[in-house]
């Protein structure tokens, strides 16, 4: 029997920064692939961590809220040089993205608009993507008929609530209905973190769990206040961090909610910069620079905020229960909760995919017609997400 290659002792936070700059120039194809790539530079090439802690990694970030992809490479980060390697890794992995959408975002507002059919093909490429996720996250997600009906419930609950009272209230219906039915459901997919891995005391834990929990408190009760828009889009963004179980595209709706909603921009702009963001490589989450900056009218500062302050709770939560998080799923009815939550999950993808992707891009047949072949590509073709990007834009240029 072959025996795991030995891992490479402790780094530099330098080392760690160019890796992941590597990995956010050169990571498509979403939170999954995302993945993929890491374990094949640092688990096979770099050796910095074995199979063992690597799935670790995984499993503890697909059970909390946040951009997954992004939560293991901190937790990568961290376990290779500490908390400065955790913040190398973050920064490396999004500067690339989270750039090129800032430029978008000052395109935008220098130009008063993208204009043209590609625009509406850039909104037919947030259907078909958000389409696809929903189809694959309902086959993993949703295997029998009571966590299908959660899903249909989170989605009813999302259309008829509205708003962040509705996203809210899907989760926690998902979470309560999941833990009285789903009580049998089992995880078989939680792996040991390796022995010697980075791990907070229990003082640090506690301490960094009470400031995701209290500044989720902050941000739900500012949300009924009038403040200034800079504080504004802080909570608001740091909210949709905090509710996001499933992947990227589950942000949608609560990005929509965040910035459309109020009137900071429109969905033209909220949608293009979501189809843009799709041919980037790294993660989705680096949509914030460009809607902050677009939502800050201008604001530099405003772009960064909301990019941190997306990316924050889920990143204070991997810190927290990176060594307890075993002992968490052994109490009893939890597996159901997050079956359930996952659930409700793929209910609000469904409702974002109705409201606001669907009902404003197929606005006619060919737009249909458009949106259908972008599918067919992607779905039964398995053509690159790239591939599709790049096509709609150009196909709806030149008929719609």
């Amino acid at each position: 029997m072959a025996q795991t290659p030995p891992t490479s002792p402790r780094g530099s936070a330098t080392e760690v920064f160019w890796a992941f700059l590597k990995l956010g120039m050169t990571s498509f194809g979403g939170p999954v692939a995302h993945l993929g790539y890491f374990r094949a530079e640092i688990v096979e090439r770099r050796r910095w961590i074995d199979e063992s802690g690597f799935a670790g990694y995984v499993a503890l970030a697909q059970l909390l809220p946040g951009p997954a992809s992004s939560q293991v490479g901190l937790a990568l980060g961290l376990h290779r040089a500490g908390w400065w390697g955790g913040l190398a890794a973050f920064a490396g992995f999004t500067l690339p993205s989270a750039l090129i959408m800032l430029i978008a975002a000052y395109a935008y507002e220098r130009g008063q608009g993208f204009e043209g059919g590609w625009l509406h093909g850039l909104k037919l490429v947030a259907v078909v993507v958000v389409a696809e996720a929903v189809r694959q996250m309902a086959r993993q997600l949703c295997p029998d008929r009571a966590t299908k009906a959660l899903a249909v419930l989170g989605a009813l609950l999302a259309l008829v609530l509205g708003g962040f009272l509705g996203q809210l209230g899907a989760i926690a219906v998902g979470a309560l209905l999941g833990g009285l039915l789903l009580k049998q459901q089992q995880r078989t997919d939680a792996s040991p973190l390796a022995a010697g891995c980075f791990q907070p005391s229990s003082a640090t834990s506690r301490w960094l769990l009470v400031c995701a929990v209290g500044l989720l408190l902050v941000a739900v009760l500012a949300s009924f206040l009038p403040l200034p828009r800079l504080l504004e889009v802080a909570g608001g963004f740091y909210r949709a961090g905090s509710l996001v179980f499933g992947g990227g595209h589950v942000v949608l709706p609560l990005l929509e909610e965040v910035v459309v909603r109020p009137g900071f921009l429109d969905h033209n702009a909220f949608l293009a910069g979501y189809g843009a963001a799709q041919a980037l490589p790294g993660p989705l989450f680096s949509l914030s620079a460009y809607l902050g900056f677009l939502a800050g009218e201008g604001s530099l500062l405003a772009a960064l905020v909301a990019l941190g302050c997306i990316f924050l709770p889920g990143f204070l939560l991997v810190c927290a229960f990176s060594s307890r998080w075993q002992s968490l799923l052994a109490k009893p009815g939890l597996a159901g909760v997050f079956a359930g939550v996952n659930a409700a999950v793929v209910g609000l993808l469904l409702a974002a995919l109705y409201t606001p992707v669907a009902t404003s891009a197929l606005t006619s047949p060919g737009a249909g017609a458009l949106a259908l072949l972008g599918w067919a590509l992607l779905a039964l073709a398995r053509a690159p997400v790239l591939a599709v990007v790049l096509l709609l834009p150009v196909l709806g240029q030149a008929f719609l």
